[in-house]
This record gives structure tokens, C-alpha cells and sequence, in this order.
């Protein structure tokens, strides 16, 4: 059998790997299992790469590509394994981002060097090879200026807030329908000029799409960024000839757009407009209406309020993993169940910055996952609750989104804390969320905040008990 048979053998047994581990992925229980198939899968393609390479080194004496590519590897890995072992979970989702700008920008170097090559491709098929130029190096420009964006946002280095330039609609709509000219143009007369000018165009319209669109919906930007990254990633598979990375990157791109959906109905958010960069959104103000005056309590009086509660249901957000509290909560969690209090957690789709994200640090933390709820699952029984702790959430949890039609959020699902009988906030200041919209929760008769770092106060609570 001749090393591509082996290849090609090997890329299906890869690709059938990867699409178990989207299937491990789907569920807790299953979710390791589902990421070593997913290294597995990896890990044969790799090889099999190498032994290609390797073989066509050894066929026609061109070692260049060899040493190219093991000095990538080499690279590649080096930097990986620095990052994931010195990265925070609260810079996991900028990290993602910036990944998928990876995959986006080598998109546009493939559609280039499919271009530049000038590879022997029969007369029939020579207009549809242009075409897989021209989509490919779009594809991954829009991925790659979008991801730098969302990066950006993410790690507070721009502003959250959406940009809203004068006639950005028609501008996204105008970019779009030159790129359809410029492909019919581009397939009939490979000039050098239409791949810069669709080159330039792509990197514009992904740097606008991201850029204007608002910090509340940057969970279902980094989503759809990852679909994104796969169609750039399957684009790149056409021009190499290469059906893993074909089948990879739509497996990426269908279930990205997939989760990009279902979030996007969990926000009452239009999943049309959110990824048209913002199509129809009004940008945030944030309000400046007075809601009166806001009452704190401290650690002892929280102490006292949990000792005499029956239920208690914690709302984490992405101030628990700034502080990374989730390990003195865990803590918390433990003992007021040994007192018999019945405690909970109620998970918003898109709380923190990335799908899931509160959801890795509980399990990282040791809670038990039968009292992690999703929202749906406990909103019904928050008026049933003596006391609701809201730990670093704000938008997620934002009575305006339910009440106040002029809202920037209104209509936007939240958990409906406000309805318990107590409710104690946990927050560094009376600051707007990354939204940018103020909470009227903070003002409520039945809320208390707790100001300070959120790990600190938790390990006051746990001594005040």
C-alpha cells in the first residue's frame, strides 16, 4: 500500500475521531472522552502530514518542505504549550479569538499561494479553481480583521461598545455585492489587482462586522467566529486538495453556526442581525435614569441571612472568574448543604464570555453537576428561593431586559433573580455591565450589595458561618 492510500486512510479514520468528539462534547458526562478523541483525531492527521511530506521529500529530493514544516510543528507547539499552561480561564476566550484569526490568515496565505503557484489544473475545472481562490482568501480575511476585533474587545484593549457608523448597513450590504462582482470578474480575468482589491475588502468588512456589533453579544461573536475559521478552514481543504481539512472545517463551520443559533434565540437576539455586523441594532446609551439609593450588607449579614435560608440558588457571571472565586464557592456550596440548605446554581446561556464558561469553572471547582441548572430550569423557582447570590453577573441578570422596552437588552432573556425573597450582589463597584446598560436589580427593596473582590468575600461568608 503506497504512503497516500495510508494518508488517505488515515485522514478518515481522523475525521470519524473528530466527529465523535463533537458527540462526547454535546454532554458533561461525555466531554472527556469527546476531547481525547479529539487530540487522537489530531494527532493521526499530523502524522499522517509528515509521512506525505516526508515521501515527497524523498521522491523528489525537495527538503525544503520538510524542514518548513517541522519547523512549524516545532513553533506551533512550542507557543501552544506556552499558552495553555500560562493562560487564565478568564483569557480563554480572547485566546480563542486570537486562534481563529490564526485560521482565518492562513486562509487568505493558501488562497494566495493557490494563485501565485499557477498549479497544472485541466481547462474544465480552471474557472472553478479561481473561484476557490477568490472565495477562500474572502473567507478568511473576513475571519481573520473580525477575530483580531473580537480579540481586542475581549481583552478590553477597545471598547465594548458597538460602532456605529453613518449608513453601516448599506456599507456591510455594498461589500458583499462587490465581493459577488468582483468573483464573476475574477474568474473570467485572474488579475492581480481583484485579489488585493477582494483581499483589502474582506479585511475592511471583517474589521467592521465585529466592531459594530455590541459587548452583550460578543459570546455569540466568538461562536460564529469559530464557524467562520471553519469555512475559511474547509475553503483552504478545496485549494490543497485535502478532504480532512474539507470535512474538518465544515464539521467546525455547520456547528458553530449551529450554537451561534440556539444562543442567539436564548438572547432573543436575530441571528441574521448578529452576525450582519449588528444589522438593525441600536448601540447602548446607558442610562442615566436615577433609581434611588442602594443598600449594602456585609459578609457577617450575609453569613446570617444563609444560615437562615431553605433555598439558595447562586447566579455566577464573569466577575467569579476574574476573582476566581469558584473554589471558595464549591466550599460555600458544601457547607450550607451539610446545614440541609438546598443550594443551587442557575447558568445563563451566555454568562461570561464564552458558551459554557461558567459551566468549566464549576466543574473545575468540584460542584456537584445535578445542582447546575440551566436557566430554564430554574427561573420558575427563583420566587420559591429565600436567598439568590449573584456573583459577578450583571446583564444576565438585568430586570430591564424584562421590563423596560427602551432597553438596549430589552426582550433579552435574563434569570429573574429579582423575584426571590433576598438577593445579595456580589461587585467590585456600582459600575454598568459589559453591556453597558445600568441595572435597576442594584436598587431593588429586596437586594443587597456586596462590594469588594468576590473570592475574598465568599472566604468572609465561609469564616462569618
Amino acid at each position: 500500500m503506497t504512503v497516500d492510500a495510508l494518508a488517505g486512510a488515515a485522514y478518515i479514520v481522523a475525521a470519524l475521531l473528530f466527529i465523535l468528539s463533537l458527540a462526547g462534547l454535546s454532554r458533561h458526562e461525555s466531554a472527556r472522552a469527546g476531547v481525547v478523541y479529539g487530540i487522537s483525531g489530531m494527532a493521526i492527521a499530523l502524522v499522517a502530514t509528515v509521512a506525505l511530506t516526508v515521501a515527497d521529500a524523498w521522491t523528489t529530493g525537495a527538503f525544503l518542505g520538510l524542514g518548513l514544516l517541522v519547523a512549524a510543528v516545532v513553533i506551533g507547539a512550542a507557543i501552544g504549550l506556552w499558552r495553555a499552561r500560562s493562560v487564565e480561564m478568564t483569557g480563554m476566550p480572547e485566546l480563542i479569538a486570537l486562534l481563529h484569526s490564526f485560521v482565518g490568515l492562513a486562509a487568505v496565505l493558501v488562497g494566495w499561494n493557490g494563485y501565485l503557484a499557477h498549479p497544472e489544473i485541466a481547462p474544465a475545472l480552471f474557472g472553478i479553481h479561481n473561484a476557490e481562490v477568490f472565495i477562500g482568501v474572502f473567507i478568511g480575511g473576513v475571519t481573520f480583521t473580525g477575530s483580531i476585533v473580537a480579540y481586542l474587545k475581549l481583552s478590553a484593549k477597545m471598547s465594548s461598545k458597538p460602532l456605529m457608523l453613518p449608513g453601516k448597513n448599506v456599507l456591510n450590504i455594498g461589500a458583499l455585492v462587490a465581493f459577488v462582482v468582483l468573483t464573476v470578474w475574477f474568474v473570467n480575468d485572474q488579475q492581480l489587482g481583484l485579489l488585493v482589491g477582494v483581499t483589502v475588502l474582506a479585511f475592511a468588512l471583517g474589521w467592521h462586522l465585529v466592531a459594530s456589533i455590541g459587548g452583550g453579544d460578543m459570546p455569540v461573536v466568538v461562536s460564529m467566529l469559530n464557524s467562520y475559521s471553519g469555512w475559511a478552514a474547509a475553503a483552504a481543504g478545496f485549494l490543497l486538495n485535502n478532504d480532512l481539512l474539507i470535512v474538518t472545517g465544515a464539521l467546525v463551520g455547520s456547528s458553530g453556526a449551529y450554537l451561534s443559533y440556539v444562543m442567539c434565540t436564548a438572547m432573543n437576539r436575530s441571528f441574521l442581525s448578529v452576525i450582519a455586523g449588528g444589522f438593525g441594532i441600536v448601540a447602548p446609551s446607558g442610562s442615566d435614569e436615577e433609581y434611588g439609593e442602594h443598600r449594602e450588607i456585609t459578609a457577617e449579614g450575609a453569613a446570617e441571612m444563609l444560615t437562615a435560608a431553605k433555598t439558595v440558588v447562586i447566579t455566577p457571571g464573569y466577575g467569579m472568574a476574574v476573582a476566581q472565586a469558584q473554589y471558595p464557592v464549591a466550599d460555600l456550596v458544601r457547607r450550607l448543604r451539610e446545614r440541609g440548605v438546598d443550594v443551587r446554581f442557575g447558568i445563563h446561556p451566555v454568562a461570561g464570555r464564552l458558551p459554557g464558561h461558567m459551566n468549566v469553572l464549576l466543574a473545575e471547582a468540584k460542584v456537584p453537576y445535578d445542582i447546575v441548572l440551566s436557566m430554564d430550569e430554574i427561573n420558575d423557582d427563583l420566587a420559591a428561593t429565600s436567598v439568590v447570590l449573584v456573583i459577578g453577573a450583571n446583564d444576565t441578570v438585568n430586570p430591564a431586559a424584562a421590563e423596560d422596552p427602551s432597553s438596549p437588552i430589552a426582550g433579552m432573556p435574563v434569570l429573574k433573580v429579582w423575584e426571590a425573597e433576598n438577593v445579595i450582589v456580589f461587585k467590585r463597584s456600582m459600575a454598568a455591565g459589559y453591556a453597558g446598560v445600568q441595572n435597576p436589580l442594584f436598587f431593588r427593596d429586596n437586594a443587597s450589595m456586596l462590594f469588594g473582590d468576590a473570592k475574598q468575600k465568599v472566604e468572609d461568608i465561609i469564616a462569618a458561618l
